[in-house]
């Protein structure tokens, strides 16, 4: 996803707005698998033998917003794990959109756990494709003004069907908000 990526980056130059200090998809709690997870937490381990002051902020900074956002948090709040009912389901839609991310340094606005951010974090901007099939979709800040043509050859393949695969031999079908990850 890195190559790809940086890929997308070069071949989208100036019209890729994302940039160290842009925090547009860092707010707002969207749906993270066990993947994800597992991203986080070696993100966390290694954060915690390497750099335990910043792993310690993070964490109280997902403790605070587990806090905050918790007693809405459609699912259980115990576990972290969303609720799959459809009224979970609807309530999430509304669900502390406007919230910033734990993992963003509300000091320097970067992501404090870059390297082992979830999917959605490592393809939101550059166009991507979210199923076979669909539309382009990118950063409402990135592309603005470009063609379709040039919006489209700047696209970013997704290994979907590989993201797929590891989560089912992963085993667990339960999705959570990167703020329970976080918090330890």
């Amino acid at each position: 996803m890195d190559t790809s990526l940086a890929d997308a980056a070069r071949k989208a130059g100036a019209w890729l707005a994302c940039r160290p200090g842009c925090t547009q998809c860092c707010h707002g709690a969207f749906a993270i698998n066990a993947l994800d997870v597992a991203r986080l937490q070696t993100g966390m381990r290694e954060l915690h033998a390497t750099n335990p002051g910043k792993a310690e902020a993070i964490e109280r900074r997902a403790q605070s917003w587990v806090m905050e956002f918790g007693p809405d948090f459609p699912g259980d709040v115990v576990s972290g794990v969303l609720g799959t009912s459809e009224d979970d389901q609807e309530r999430f839609e509304e669900f502390a959109n406007e919230a910033a991310c734990p993992a963003l340094d509300p000091v320097t606005g970067l992501c404090d756990v870059y390297e082992w951010r979830p999917m959605t974090c490592r393809v939101f901007g550059p166009p991507v494709r979210m199923a076979e099939g669909d539309s382009l979709g990118c950063c409402e800040l990135c592309f603005v003004g470009a063609s379709e043509e040039e919006t489209a050859a700047c696209e970013m393949p997704v290994p979907h069907e590989l993201e797929e695969r590891l989560v089912e031999e992963i085993g667990d079908a339960r999705e959570t908000v990167v703020a329970f990850v976080l918090a330890g």
